[in-house]
């Protein structure tokens, strides 16, 4: 392992002041992303920038009007295990606990998980389809962006130098309700192939609004608005499922890799598609 010089600020504020007069200084969180560029020789930087002794940055709290509001530096498995998240969005707690393994999640914050801009990864799917923020700190204040406008894409995020993802902000799910299914080629423990999340609001069997984002198949997430707009208004029965399954599969574009074709991408997408908005369908009596 190579020297590094370190940094330990006390508050996100320091922290994006050091950032800032040292252009080759990086922060590191849970470090689950870049001490395996470090240690592969992808990436070493000369700086570390060390968040972990900032404390409140980690808190989870939730405003009926403003809705769940999450520190970066909370663990993955601390959004999994929140009663609140729980409560209020059951969805991203299940997406949280698919991630890895329950070392990695102990470990692995949440927004260097959003910060990293990993196209593979399994919370970013689903914050898009609720309609996610990302709080943004810089030496100059903090600014708020759509988490699907802040992905950019494989690796590429809106981070400008010295800035840091401060928070996450999801506004109220009111009456969605949804389901995140992943699909791996290898163990569960690894990253997704595809994976895809599906919300819905049924009333009276009726399709009010559909939400389906697909992830891990192009550099970022992907959000199907003709799907959605196929749906709204209509009965999801098993002939307009497998119809907007099958738009789907076409509208994407995957990036071949070691995981899959293109061709065996599109395949997998109509068939957690078709899976996801079964599934995100209430059961009689739920409402």
């Amino acid at each position: 392992m190579r020297d590094f010089e370190l940094i330990q600020p006390t508050t996100l504020e320091e922290a994006s002041a050091a950032l800032t007069e040292n252009a080759e200084a990086r922060a590191i969180a849970g470090g689950t992303a870049l001490l395996t560029l470090i240690k592969h020789g992808i990436f070493v930087p000369k700086t570390l920038v060390n968040l972990k002794k900032i404390k409140a940055a980690s808190d989870i709290s939730y405003d009926a009007q403003t809705g769940l509001r999450v520190g970066a530096l909370a663990a993955i498995y601390d959004v999994e295990a929140s009663p609140i998240v729980r409560q209020h969005y059951p969805v991203l707690a299940d997406a949280c606990h698919v991630v890895a393994n329950i070392r990695i999640r102990n470990m692995a914050t949440i927004g260097g998980n959003l910060a990293h801009g990993d196209y593979q990864s399994d919370p970013p799917t689903v914050l898009v389809a609720l309609d996610a923020s990302v709080e943004l700190l810089n030496p100059a204040g903090t600014r708020r962006m759509k988490l699907a406008e802040f992905l950019k894409g494989s690796y590429e995020t809106a981070l400008e130098p010295g800035e840091l993802v401060s928070a996450l902000i999801v506004p109220p799910a009111q009456r969605l309700r949804g389901t995140y299914t992943k699909f791996t080629t290898g163990s569960s423990e690894e990253r997704p192939c595809v994976g895809v999340a599906a919300l819905t609001t049924i009333e009276n069997g009726i399709c009010a609004e559909l939400r389906l984002v697909v992830g891990a198949v192009s550099p970022k997430p992907v959000r199907l608005e003709k799907a959605e707009t196929m749906a709204r208004g209509e009965k999801l029965t098993p002939q307009l499922v497998e119809r907007i399954a099958s738009d789907a599969s076409l509208r994407v574009e995957p990036t071949e890799d070691l995981r899959g074709t293109v061709d065996y991408k599109r395949h997998l997408v109509h068939v957690l598609v078709r899976r996801a908005l079964s599934a995100a369908q209430p059961r009689e009596g739920t409402y």
